[in-house]
């Protein structure tokens, strides 16, 4: 009589499960770490954007004299004002980038200050978390 010689290097299908289940956990865990740290570097970006636009805005003050009024905006910063003669050679910015939500940052004057905002995730005043304002004040 001749031996059977089994073959047991295979795995069942109960063992490819818990594989399976171990790795989905572990791939949730991550996924969820990552969406955490991508929540806070859009809050960091915002927080850089509004920065450097509050510089545009300061050289803009100092040469100037005042600050863009709220109907004027941003955009002030890329063509010389009528009232303005120190303007210099260049604009204060190239272009307006939106906020790390694709929305419009928010700028208001108020004489010789300004409020300079990004809404956050939900692009409405308010809220919490990512979904917080961001603003230069």
């Amino acid at each position: 009589m001749i031996p059977m010689i089994r073959n047991n290097k295979g795995m069942t299908l109960l063992e490819i499960m818990i594989v399976l289940v171990i790795l989905g956990g572990l791939i949730a865990i991550l996924a969820t770490s990552v969406q955490g740290s991508l929540k806070k570097a859009k809050m960091r970006q915002a927080k850089i954007q509004i920065a450097e636009y509050g510089k545009a805005l300061d050289m803009y003050y100092q040469d100037c004299n005042n600050y863009p009024s709220t109907d004027e905006g941003l955009q002030a910063l890329m063509q010389a004002p009528p009232s303005c003669s120190n303007w210099g050679p260049d604009p204060y910015l190239k272009k307006l980038n939106k906020d790390p939500w694709g929305g419009d940052f928010s700028y208001e004057s108020q004489g010789n200050a300004y409020v300079l905002k990004s809404f956050g995730s939900d692009k409405r005043e308010g809220g919490s978390g990512d979904a917080q304002d961001v603003t230069n004040e």
